[in-house]
C-alpha cells in the first residue's frame, strides 16, 4: 500500500507493481481487461509525468545543499541543474506519450470483443451489489484484499443453482463486462469486479458452455451513466428489475458468515465486454 509520505518506499512499490504488471501481460486470455488496464496506465502515466516536475523542483530548491564527493559546491550546484533539467524534458516526453496512450484507451473503448471461437467458456453472474451494500464490501477490499472480497462474494454461489438462475435470465457473458472505472480481478474461476467511485461490486464464475450454447437476450433497461476515461461509456445493463431473485439468495452460503447481512442482486454491468 501507498505511504503518500515515503518517496523511497512508494517509488520501490511502483517499481515492483510494474514489473508485476510487466509479466501479467505477457499473454491476456480475456482481452476485454485490457480497457481498463489502459485507464490504469493513464492515470499513472500523468502521476509520473508530476513526480518528474516535482523531483525536478526539488533539486533545483536543494541546489544550496549539493556538492560533489569532494565538496565542490560549483560542480554540486551544476550537477543539481543539470539533473532538473533532463528530469523537465522527460516530463515533455511523458506528455506526448501520455497523449498517445489516451488515443489508444479511446479507439480500444469502441471495441466490443467477442469470445474465442474455439472456447465455450461462459461467465454467469453470482451476486451484485452497490451503494450502501457495495461500500461494505469495498472496505473489507481495501482492508484485507480481493481475495477477502472474493471469498466473501462466494458465499452467494449455489453452484449449479446459480449457474441455472443466471442461463434463464440471460446473466451470463462471453467474457466478464468490465465498466470504464471498473477495477478487475480473476482467481481461479472466479472474476471479482469492483468500483469504489461508482460504489458497486460484483462477483462472476467461469461456466464451460456446450459447444452450440446460445447467449440469452437479458432483460431490456435503461442505459447506465458511466465516468469516462474515453470513448464507449454509458451502454446499457441489465435490469435488475425484471430478473427473478432465484439467480441469488438473501442468505450467503457459509453458515456464520453473514457479515454484512445485505441482499445480493443480480450483476449488472456498464462498459466493454458485453459482446454475444
Amino acid at each position: 500500500m501507498p505511504t503518500f509520505t515515503d518517496p523511497r518506499t512508494d517509488a520501490a512499490e511502483a517499481s515492483e507493481a510494474l514489473r508485476g504488471l510487466a509479466h501479467a501481460t505477457i499473454r491476456i486470455d480475456q482481452p476485454a481487461q485490457m480497457y481498463p488496464v489502459l485507464g490504469d496506465l493513464l492515470a499513472g502515466v500523468r502521476s509520473l509525468r508530476q513526480v518528474l516536475d516535482q523531483l525536478a523542483a526539488a533539486h533545483v530548491t536543494g541546489q544550496p545543499r549539493a556538492f560533489d564527493d569532494q565538496g565542490d559546491a560549483a560542480i554540486g550546484a551544476k550537477d543539481a541543474l543539470a539533473a532538473a533539467d533532463e528530469l523537465h524534458q522527460a516530463a515533455t516526453l511523458i506528455d506526448a506519450a501520455h497523449d498517445r496512450l489516451d488515443a489508444a484507451m479511446n479507439a480500444a473503448g469502441r471495441i466490443a470483443w467477442r469470445p474465442d471461437p474455439e472456447t465455450a467458456r461462459r461467465w454467469v453472474s453470482v451476486v451484485f451489489f452497490d451503494g450502501e451494500e457495495a461500500d461494505r464490501v469495498l472496505d473489507l477490499i481495501q482492508r484485507d484484499g480481493t481475495t477477502a472480497g472474493i471469498e466473501h462474494l462466494s458465499q452467494w454461489d449455489y453452484g449449479e443453482e446459480t449457474t441455472d438462475a443466471a442461463l434463464t435470465n440471460g446473466y451470463v457473458y462471453d467474457t466478464p463486462p468490465v465498466g470504464n472505472l471498473d477495477r478487475t480481478t480473476t482467481e481461479g474461476n472466479y472474476t471479482l469486479t469492483y468500483n469504489p467511485f461508482l460504489s458497486h461490486v460484483s462477483l462472476l464464475r467461469a461456466y464451460d458452455a456446450p459447444a452450440d450454447f446460445a447467449l440469452a437476450e437479458p432483460a431490456p433497461a435503461p442505459a447506465v451513466a458511466a465516468v469516462g476515461l474515453g470513448e464507449g461509456a454509458g451502454r446499457a445493463a441489465p435490469s435488475t428489475d425484471t430478473v427473478a431473485s432465484a439467480t441469488t439468495r438473501k442468505t450467503p452460503a457459509v453458515a456464520g458468515k453473514d457479515w454484512f447481512a445485505a441482499t445480493p442482486r443480480p450483476a449488472q454491468h456498464a462498459g466493454r465486454g458485453l459482446g454475444r
